[in-house]
């Protein structure tokens, strides 16, 4: 079968493989072990080393390699698994490619040709045969996957493959399954079981790596340890889809800002090999082509098109989407262009024994395609679609119309400000002027030969052009044109005007922050010191932020957007601050950053790579990162003076983030010198502002009044540098630096950057914690990572799962991960102490309103550690008075909780916080006392018999069991006996009248009833505990015997002298603070105050040690660890 063109170094590595044919271009090998020397030392060896591997991944015993003349590095571009199989590749390279690449001028073109020829074949036997695993095979792997790991059978398992799991030194041949929110593998060898689990919300690295050891493996991070895989058949699309669910995992949970409900693979349980391949390859295309956010691709066609200003035909690939018609060359720089189907009017098949079609466009063009494999299929699709995309809707108006722009009010701006306030003078014989205008002849001569508008050819000659300067007058159309902007304002007529009616009068946060900063976009401009400007500038920020509340304004914004409103009509500044902020530089403007703090972590990456002297001075680069984060935020605008600034904006928008990259290596290369000698960061700054002071444009046209040069710069005694020859110098040294590595190395840094992040809140929500709790730093550490887990469990299998919107990195440390009632639950009876019993349900949700302070329905970390806290290592008073608040009514919860925790201002996310509020609450929770036990409310009888059934519960199943149960008896008739005494003393008093006297004293001489046996005492409290707490609490209500109390239903005599608190009469023991007066409790009723349970409860002593005794901590986290993810069934 034809594979995937991969580099082989050696093309006989330890004499494995013996060649079998060879010509200029291929060599067709077979490996030692099989045919005619199969019986040879070598061939048994090679032989049991084939075997010992798994089947799966058995090396085809045939193959062929691509090579030229001129290089010793070999391609291999088919295996076999017999003779014949191999030979029909070799034939058909032998009729259809040898005779072509006599053609070729040198041996990079030859190999790029036929790379990309059996790139076509393999998409192409890919589509016959549906690209789908066997679905036998594939339903044995996820039951084994079940069976295996024993996630919830929502879990849906993408894809699996044979591999090596490298520990120490020593690999364990396996199996690594690759589910939507875990990454496992298995293996069994020789006794020897390996079981990992890892969640992909928890990789913060994932790359492809080679050592002396592994010649090729994928290294994974997670939580700080690397793991290693090798010894995989495909290794690249394991890596492609290990980093795609990886990257969907981060994009889901952290990333919220550019995750929707309609994003493609917004439904965990629909996510397969199929529609990662599909997605990856659809943003792969728009990204290239700069196309809206809706096109897919639907086709791909490799063929030749006529380049009539070269008059070659080029080799390509054509992409057909929805509304596009798009052509790349094989490597993607030579040339490109973008046709609208609207702009199609007819397709013509001119010469069928070339495979030929020409395609006629508006305007009196025509593109000529040939060698197209379907051509006939390719003809009908634009035919049909020409049919369905066209609409007058579509129209594009001449760049040199003026006039009011459709569905927009009046009021916008139709104008550039730099036309308004900076109009161009043809009459102007000023050297500079002269110079624009030879810019100016040179893009027309441009736009003569290559075209202009949507269907330009793009090519080598258009970026040096670029690089040299794009005149004032076409800066607008060129950033529309290069940046994609233009096919959004086409496909949305009249959006931007119905955007600006919604928004018009509107009050927001964001509207706030703009009105603040409207007046610090370049204010030393004139367009900006007046009100047409300043007030394009308020509707078309205004008008963003409607549209995209997630991210609505944050600062950088308004000095890109001033930039673009000089060169742009106000609807374009619009659809081009959309692409920049969605498409070109995605995440860069939210609260966290996260797309500059990821392409500042390229930047250092790629100084390592090409500025190695600096790198070996400065071993700490995070310096480069903060001097340059204001490069990346605003494209140099903020650094350089706005004449040199835009012509930084021009290659931006086309080369994309490729372009500020380049130029920031150039700007290190060229202040090497100086920064070499800097001390510290101070003197390295400094030479960096002085350096970006004297960087001028000397072909600007602009005028005095509008430059923005320093004064140093006009010092003919200091060195300046012009800011074209800068950017000529970036593309020279650094052009060679590919978009696709670009891309890849922002999805690597991507997952350490969002992972660093993770890292930075838990160390700040630990430090913070710490202060107060006795777990260890590492016991915290995990708790941590069990309590965010758990937040996530909830959201790995919903598609809009209400915990993901509890989750805002925007909020405060300690509140970004909160959990509900339900998530809470699950994990409190995960970690709590003591054997589980039938109150468990029923004890979380008490404890969840308890610490839940706010009463927001959410409960941060810190109010869950400090509950925790309590049960793990505190005193038996404090467990005790902790289950006494459990058990009291919400509606009676007067009191104050331990933890002083700042509440969350009820405007979440973006909503304005008020400051005052939370410093006097902090100042309230710094000065709150301790609180006093004689505080706490008195708690009733329904809540005293719901507190005596939970002490049950906690005691069932202890060593101790029986001797519990009964010391608990003897409390509950002791408290009985003591409050009856004392109410009859109360109401036999003078003050009370006869009325007031309780209809039967009957309780009074009802001794306590006790436990005869432990058995009979878990029967009864079984019976009990298992009713519905409503109902339990109905059959108690109105008749308060003591039969109630006691975990058995039959009573026996015991001797009323033998008081358990060992006092010879109940009524001298009895409280000061019982209730006095019959008004707060009604007749038939009773209360207990916490002292009074404290104290009866301390005469026991088999009591006194359960509460005390030591907690194993680290035994129950990890049985937590262990179990969470099976809780979640």
């Amino acid at each position: 079968m034809w594979l995937k063109p991969e580099e082989v170094l050696l093309k006989n590595a330890l004499k494995l493989w013996v060649t079998e044919k060879s010509n200029d271009y291929f060599v067709l090998q077979r490996r030692r072990g099989y045919g005619e020397d199969s019986g040879g030392l070598t061939g048994l060896l090679v032989g049991t080393l084939d075997t010992v591997l798994d089947s799966t991944a058995k090396v085809a015993p045939f193959r062929i390699l691509h090579q030229t003349p001129d290089s010793q590095v070999y391609w291999n571009i088919a295996c076999g698994a017999s003779i014949e199989e191999i030979s029909q590749h070799w034939d058909w390279l032998q009729q259809n490619i040898i005779r072509t690449l006599s053609v070729f001028d040198s041996g990079e073109d030859i190999t790029s040709f036929v790379q990309g020829k059996i790139r076509g074949l393999i998409a192409e036997e890919g589509k016959s045969a549906g690209d789908e695993e066997d679905p036998e095979r594939f339903r044995e792997a996820v039951l084994r996957f079940e069976r295996l790991f024993v996630l919830p059978q929502r879990e849906k398992l993408v894809t699996y493959f044979s591999c090596s799991y490298w520990k120490g030194r020593v690999p364990n041949q396996g199996w690594i399954y690759l589910s939507t929110n875990f990454l496992c593998f298995y293996s069994y060898m020789l006794g020897n079981e390996v079981k990992l689990v890892y969640p992909w919300d928890e990789v913060s690295r994932l790359e492809r790596t080679s050592n002396v050891l592994l010649a090729e493996s994928i290294r994974v991070r997670v939580r700080g340890e690397d793991h290693f895989f090798s010894m995989l058949l495909r290794l690249q699309q394991t890596y492609l889809i290990m980093q795609q669910l990886a990257d969907y995992a981060i994009l889901r949970f952290f990333d919220k800002e550019t995750f929707n409900a309609e994003h493609p693979l917004a439904n965990p349980l629909h996510i397969t090999q199929r529609a990662l391949e599909i997605h990856a390859r659809n943003q792969s295309f728009r990204s290239f082509f700069r196309l809206p956010q809706e096109e897919s691709l639907c086709e791909v066609y490799e063929s030749f098109l006529w380049v009539p200003f070269s008059h070659v035909n080029m080799l390509g690939k054509i992409c057909v989407s929805e509304n596009y018609l798009c052509f790349a060359s094989q490597d993607g720089s030579q040339c490109h262009l973008i046709i609208p189907l609207w702009e199609v009017f007819s397709v013509e098949l001119p010469d069928r024994s070339s495979r030929a079609l020409t395609v006629c466009l508006r305007g009196k063009r025509a593109l000529r395609f040939s060698e197209v494999r379907d051509f006939e299929r390719l003809t009908a699709t634009i035919r049909r679609k020409c049919g369905t995309a066209g609409s007058p809707q579509h129209c594009v108006s001449n760049p040199d119309e003026e006039g009011v722009m459709v569905g927009q009010s009046q009021a916008v701006s139709t104008e550039a400000l730099m036309n308004v306030f900076h109009p161009h003078d043809a009459e102007n014989l000023d050297p500079k002027m002269l110079k624009e205008r030879m810019k100016e002849q040179s893009w027309q001569i441009h736009f003569a030969e290559y075209g202009r508008g949507t269907g330009m050819f793009c090519t080598k000659k258009t970026r040096d052009l670029i690089v040299r300067g794009v005149p004032e007058t076409l800066r607008g159309e060129l950033w529309m044109l290069f940046s994609g902007a233009v096919h959004d304002m086409t496909s949305h007529p009249g959006y931007y005007g119905r955007l600006l009616e919604e928004c018009m009068g509107s009050s927001s946060l964001a509207c706030d922050e703009i009105e603040r900063d409207l007046h610090r976009s370049l204010p030393e401009h004139p367009a900006f010191q007046s009100d047409t400007g300043i007030s394009a500038l308020r509707r078309v920020l205004t008008a963003y932020a409607h549209r995209n509340p997630k991210i609505g304004y944050c600062q950088a914004m308004n000095i890109l957007t001033s930039v673009l409103l000089l060169y742009a009509k106000e609807e374009e500044a619009f659809w081009l601050l959309v692409a920049v902020c969605e498409r070109m530089l995605p995440d860069y403007f939210n609260r966290r950053i996260i797309g500059a703090l990821v392409d500042q972590a390229v930047f250092e990456e790629l100084i390592r790579e090409h500025l190695t002297q600096l790198t070996e001075h400065m071993t700490d680069l995070s310096f480069f990162s903060s001097v340059s984060l204001s490069w990346f935020l605003t494209l140099f605008i903020s650094v350089l003076p706005i004449e040199s600034a835009v012509n930084v904006v021009d290659c931006f928008f086309y080369d994309g983030i490729k372009a500020i990259l380049q130029l920031g290596l150039a700007v290190l290369d060229y202040n090497m010198d100086n920064l070499l000698c800097c001390h510290d960061d101070a003197e390295a700054v400094t030479v960096l502002n002085r350096f970006f002071d004297n960087v001028t444009n000397k072909d600007s046209p602009l005028p005095a009044t509008v430059q923005q040069a320093s004064a140093a710069a006009n010092d003919k005694s200091i060195q300046k540098v012009d800011i074209c020859d800068l950017i000529k110098e970036a593309y020279e040294k650094y052009g060679d630096i590919r978009t696709e590595e670009v891309e890849n190395m922002r999805k690597k840094n991507k997952l350490c950057v969002i992972q660093t992040l993770e890292d930075t809140t838990k160390q700040n929500v630990l430090r913070v914690v710490a202060q107060g709790v006795k777990f260890s730093a590492a016991q915290l550490d995990e708790l941590y990572m069990l309590f965010k887990r758990q937040h996530f469990v909830s959201c790995y299998w919903s598609v809009c799962s209400p915990a993901l919107q509890n989750h805002d990195p925007s909020l405060p440390y300690l509140d970004q991960y909160q959990l509900d009632k339900s998530q809470f639950s699950s994990l409190f009876n995960l970690l709590q102490p003591w054997t589980t019993h039938t109150h468990a349900c029923s004890l979380a949700r008490s404890a969840f309103h308890l610490l839940d302070e706010n009463g927001d329905g959410l409960v941060n970390f810190k109010e869950f550690i400090c509950g925790l806290d309590i049960l793990y290592n505190r005193s038996f008073t404090e467990k005790l008075k902790l289950l006494f608040k459990l058990h009291l009514q919400p509606g009676t919860q007067e009191y104050s909780a331990e933890d002083g925790v700042i509440r969350r201002c009820p405007e979440r996310g973006r909503a304005k916080v008020d400051l005052q509020e939370y410093l006097k609450q902090w100042q309230e929770d710094l000065q709150r006392r301790e609180e006093n036990i004689k505080d706490l409310p008195r708690i009733n009888q329904v809540q005293f018999i719901r507190l005596t059934k939970t002490l049950y519960g906690l005691f069932h199943g202890d060593e101790e069991e029986e001797s519990l149960y009964r010391a608990v008896a003897r409390v509950t008739s002791l408290l009985l006996r003591m409050e009856e005494v004392g109410r009859k003393l109360q109401e036999s008093s003078p003050q009370k009248t006869p009325q007031n006297t309780p209809t039967s004293t009957a309780h009074l001489e009802t001794t306590p009833t006790l436990p005869t046996s432990p058995e009979a005492e878990t029967l009864a409290e079984g019976e009990g505990a298992h009713d519905h707490p409503e109902s339990s609490v109905s059959q108690h209500e109105t008749v308060p015997s003591h039969s109630d109390i006691t975990p058995n239903s039959t009573s026996r005599p015991s001797t009323p002298t033998s008081s358990p608190t060992g006092t010879s009469s109940p009524a001298l023991d009895t409280p000061t603070d019982t209730p006095s007066s019959p008004s707060t409790v009604r007749d038939g009723d009773w209360s207990f105050s916490f002292e009074q349970i404290l104290a009866s409860l301390l005469n026991e002593p088999s009591v006194v040690r359960f509460f005390e005794r030591a907690v194993d901590t680290d035994a129950l986290i990890a049985h937590a660890r262990k179990n969470q993810l099976k809780d979640a069934h």
